[in-house]
């Protein structure tokens, strides 16, 4: 759905399009496709449900990973910054919760901001999750190798190129992003009307590849030799090869659809459907589709790490540091801490990723 391209008008959006960008309604000739609104009734709680639990996960692997784990790899690194892609992201939910509801009432600066932070966290988190994958094929298909490659340093190199490549991406889009009022206050991209339908097919285009293709082609083939090594291994474990099965197969359950409608929405430019009913099918499509795609976010703590059976070791070794600590403290309130950081926490192994 693009963020505000509706006009709301008692209990129906208006959907106003310029005569070069959409045809209107065959069965009126100069009437505007009326469609009801249905997003304002359920978008708001789903992302209000999306941005608390998105917070509390991501929140939880940041605490353990700057508290109780020291980065010492590739794997580590990308962790926290897939955290911190997806808590950008999740950042900007509450506002387009409200925005679902009601106009735009937070500014043309916030506008700016938020719609960046919503495009950035977007690509970010797809890119860091693929970097994961990469990370994991290296580490068990190529392990000699990767013991000079799957370090902090290459991990903090390739997690900036991760941001930067993000930011570029998200242009020229986030440029255009303002707050325009008409009637009521939106907050949407405005592109010149010159190069309306090339610049909002190449955003969807762009989203198509970047956001899905590449990314799954590159997640499908890392895996795939990452089973097929597996399954050479005798000690293989069953746990470790239904996570890489998870891994993809969220991936494309929860991306694939909303890519798939947004392409076809994309062809309304070139009027391939230009019915207001296929036009109305669409946009409740995309809505849907879009509220499912935003679960990953939520998703990857549970899938990248409290999967991990190293990580469920360090989150209870916080909590009941976190619980004794305060206890004593309460019994001995005159009395400093007693607790200090055990160096014997980290374990052995390089990365608390299973």
């Amino acid at each position: 759905m693009d963020i505000g391209s509706t006009m709301e008008t008692s209990t129906e959006y208006v959907y106003i399009y310029s005569e070069d960008e959409f045809d209107y309604n065959s069965s009126s000739e100069h009437a505007p496709c009326i469609k009801d609104n249905i997003g304002s009734t359920f978008l708001p709680t789903v992302y209000s449900l999306l941005f608390v639990t998105g917070l509390i996960g991501n929140a939880l692997v940041l605490w353990v990973l700057i508290r109780d784990v020291k980065l010492r790899s590739m794997t580590d690194v990308s962790l926290l910054n897939l955290a911190v892609s997806d808590l950008l992201f999740v950042f900007s939910l509450p506002f387009l919760a409200y925005y679902a509801k009601d106009q735009w009432l937070f500014g043309d600066v916030m506008c700016k901001i938020i719609l960046g932070c919503y495009s950035i966290g977007f690509y970010s988190g797809i890119f860091f999750v693929t970097l994961m994958s990469i990370d994991r094929y290296l580490a068990i298909v190529h392990a000699v190798y990767a013991l000079r490659t799957r370090t902090v340093k290459y991990g903090t190199i390739a997690s900036i190129v991760v941001w930067i490549t993000s930011v570029l991406v998200s242009f020229p889009e986030i440029t255009y992003n303002q707050e325009i009022t008409d009637n009521i206050t939106t907050c949407r991209a405005n592109y010149p009307d010159s190069n309306i339908k090339t610049l909002k097919a190449l955003h969807i285009f762009k989203m198509n590849v970047l956001g899905l293709l590449i990314p799954f082609g590159i997640m499908v083939f890392c895996y795939s030799c990452i089973i097929k090594r597996l399954l050479s291994c005798r000690s293989v474990k069953k746990q470790t090869i239904k996570l890489v099965f998870l891994v993809v197969i969220v991936f494309f359950f929860f991306w694939t659809p909303y890519n798939i409608v947004s392409f076809l929405d994309a062809l309304q430019v070139f009027h391939v459907f230009d019915d207001c009913e296929t036009n109305k099918r669409l946009d409740l499509s995309l809505q849907v589709t879009e509220s499912i795609a935003y679960v990953h976010s939520c998703l990857n703590p549970l899938i990248y790490v409290f999967a991990g059976e190293k990580f469920k070791k360090h989150l209870s070794r916080l909590l009941l540091r976190f619980i004794n600590c305060k206890t004593l403290r309460d019994l001995q309130p005159t009395t400093s801490s007693v607790y200090s950081r055990s160096t014997s926490i980290i374990e052995h192994s390089s990365a608390i990723y299973n």
